[in-house]
């Protein structure tokens, strides 16, 4: 855990130099690092997925197999600035809508998920799992939120390029149950 006093100037320089390192990552090989993730997962699992924006690692492959095999999808819904994100169930052909900060969500009417099973954006992590996001808290405050009421399993998604040697953070961040690359599954270290 990082104790500086300065951790928001930390994580912002991070952010800055990671959105180019996984811009470098998605021009590389965005494609081909899609179509290689995998996931262990029952059918009839609630996977909540998101919908990609620019060069985020791209879900959808993933989330087309995990379909087929009979996972129900979700996607998050952004409520409101300092708010946990909500999910919607989301099946590929449903119609999406605009939300906030660019993102699009599943319509009102879609049913509301409760996820067992959680992928997440990032913009780097490390080996402990930890992740960095955006900056807005919407991921860590639904994670803290989700974990106090069910067991929910936690993936960020990302290029390997995007590994750091550590994420600066406090005990507001939550930390994943792995990080999902193009080169496989991370767990995190023993300490």
């Amino acid at each position: 855990m990082t104790t500086d006093h300065d951790l928001p100037t930390q994580k912002k320089l991070m952010r800055a130099h990671q959105v180019e390192v996984r811009r470098l990552a998605f021009v590389s090989h965005g494609a081909s690092a899609a179509d290689a993730l995998t996931l262990d997962v029952e059918p009839g699992t609630v996977v909540a997925a998101y919908w990609p924006m620019g060069d985020e690692l791209d879900p959808r492959p993933l989330m087309r197999r995990l379909e087929l095999i009979g996972c129900r999808l979700a996607l998050p819904v952004v409520a409101g600035r300092g708010q946990a994100l909500g999910f919607r169930a989301y099946a590929f052909g449903d119609t999406l809508e605009p939300g906030l900060h660019g993102t699009v969500h599943p319509a009102l009417h879609a049913a509301p998920l409760v996820p067992e099973v959680m992928l997440v954006p990032l913009l780097a992590f490390d080996r402990q799992c930890y992740r960095l996001g955006y900056g807005g808290g919407y991921y860590d405050r639904t994670l803290e939120s989700l974990r106090q009421r069910a067991q929910v399993r936690t993936i960020g998604l990302g290029f390997a390029a995007q590994e750091v040697g550590a994420v600066p953070r406090d005990g507001h961040d939550q930390r994943l149950d792995a990080i999902a690359t193009e080169l496989g599954l991370i767990t995190p270290e023993t300490v």
